[in-house]
């Protein structure tokens, strides 16, 4: 062989050996060759990575809003609501979910918080799955603003309410009817929600459900400190406050709770108690009012307001017409049930205190759903303190 073909045969051997050694080192690694221009393939990263890129995961929903635009194009970008007068929000015949609600409302109704009702029908039902005076809904339950923020409910500066819940629907109907005597001047509000052409199986419906009493039937004869109430047992919770009650399949995910003092003292010490799928004893059960809502030792009468738990507005704690406000959600395991749930709260130890209790409790379950009780009267509705005695023994506020 001459120089000069050894020579050309050297870079062909070299090109032949590097070919060899870079196949076998993708070998040993498990990887295989990409063809010069197309693009790698994608990564399958183990469950516990996806929430790293959640957000840049690309969507393929419609993003649309119902409000209170004008629709002139001018910016009177209200609605009004004359007295007796139901107006509709959101009218969508496609699945899709509600992600965020907006309200903001300029009324001479005192209580207007109380009077105007939301109601909510998912897929053609014959009865709403959310049945509520707005301020309620919002946590704002004796009929006065306050602002606050959690996960799910806020009450922004000035008067803005806002609300977070997925409502998951394959057909929407959503209205407000002013039940008070006072038109309503300025009602603006917005629903932002997704289209898609269908929804996955497994969702429940979003439900809210209001209830009060006004006062509740208290056990003790002791108008002053119900200092007898001690001695009282409470095993089965068959005298207490009912937050709600659900049949079917689906899951208890929060409650907004106002009490109006007709007594003086402590307002607490009722434990919640959950009957879960027909137990006739609490299947949970708590140690009293504040810690069911995530605070202590009577919240000191110091508001505070978290993410999943708090007491935002607190004022003439422990006597006679004191107020407070609180919320309770369930995020880090919603409370599941599979045939039936009842929640349930003592009004003070064992029931023993007489106290006014106006709630919210939302959930989603399974449709259909069990009917909601008779929502009460607007005038009902309206916070007053109660003289109470002994139980059952009442005066109602002069008409």
């Amino acid at each position: 062989m001459s120089l000069s073909d050894l020579n050309e045969q050297i870079p062909a051997r070299r090109k032949l050996i590097g070919s060899l050694v870079s196949a076998a080192a993708l070998a040993g690694l498990g990887a295989s060759a990409t063809p010069a221009g197309a693009a790698p393939p994608e990564e399958k990263l183990p469950a516990e990575h996806e929430e790293i890129f959640a957000t840049a995961r690309l969507r393929s929903y419609k993003n649309r809003r119902s409000s209170s635009w004008d629709r002139t194009g001018g910016n009177d970008d209200f609605v009004h609501v004359a007295a007796g007068q139901s107006v509709t929000l959101l009218d969508e015949p496609n699945p899709g979910v509600i992600t965020h609600i907006w309200f903001t409302i300029n009324s001479s109704d005192d209580y207007h918080l109380k009077n105007l009702v939301l109601r909510a029908w998912w897929d053609g039902e014959s009865t709403p799955s959310i049945e509520v005076p707005i301020g309620d809904f919002f946590g704002l339950g004796l009929g006065e603003y306050f602002t606050y923020q959690s996960s799910l409910l806020t009450v922004a500066s000035v008067k803005a309410l806002n609300a977070y819940f997925k409502m998951p629907f394959h057909t929407a109907r959503v209205t407000l009817t002013n039940e008070g005597t006072i038109p309503t001047d300025n009602l603006y509000y917005a629903f932002d929600y997704i289209t898609l052409p269908s929804l996955p199986d497994g969702l429940g419906r979003f439900h809210a459900q209001y209830r009060q009493a006004a006062p509740c039937n208290g056990a003790s004869n002791d108008w002053l400190t119900n200092g007898d109430a001690n001695a009282l047992k409470n095993l089965d919770g068959k005298l207490n406050y009912i937050y709600m009650e659900a049949a079917g399949k689906g899951h208890f995910i929060g409650v907004t709770h106002s009490v109006l003092q007709n007594q003086d003292g402590w307002y607490g010490e009722g434990d919640d108690m959950f009957f879960i799928d027909g137990d006739t004893l609490p299947t949970i059960n708590g140690t009293g009012s504040e810690d069911y809502f995530n605070g202590a030792w009577g919240f000191e009468g110091r508001p505070y307001a978290y993410p999943n738990s708090g007491a935002p507005y607190i004022v003439d704690p422990e006597r006679i017409g004191g107020r407070y406000a609180l919320y309770r959600w369930h995020n880090e395991s919603p409370i599941a049930f599979e045939n039936s749930l009842r929640v349930t709260c003592e009004h003070g130890h064992a029931n023993s205190r007489s106290d006014n209790y106006y709630t919210t409790a939302y959930w989603y379950q399974t449709e259909p759903h069990a009917p909601f009780p008779t929502l009460p009267r607007p005038q009902e509705r309206i916070p007053h303190i109660y003289q109470v005695g002994k139980a059952g023994v009442l005066k109602l506020p002069t008409e």
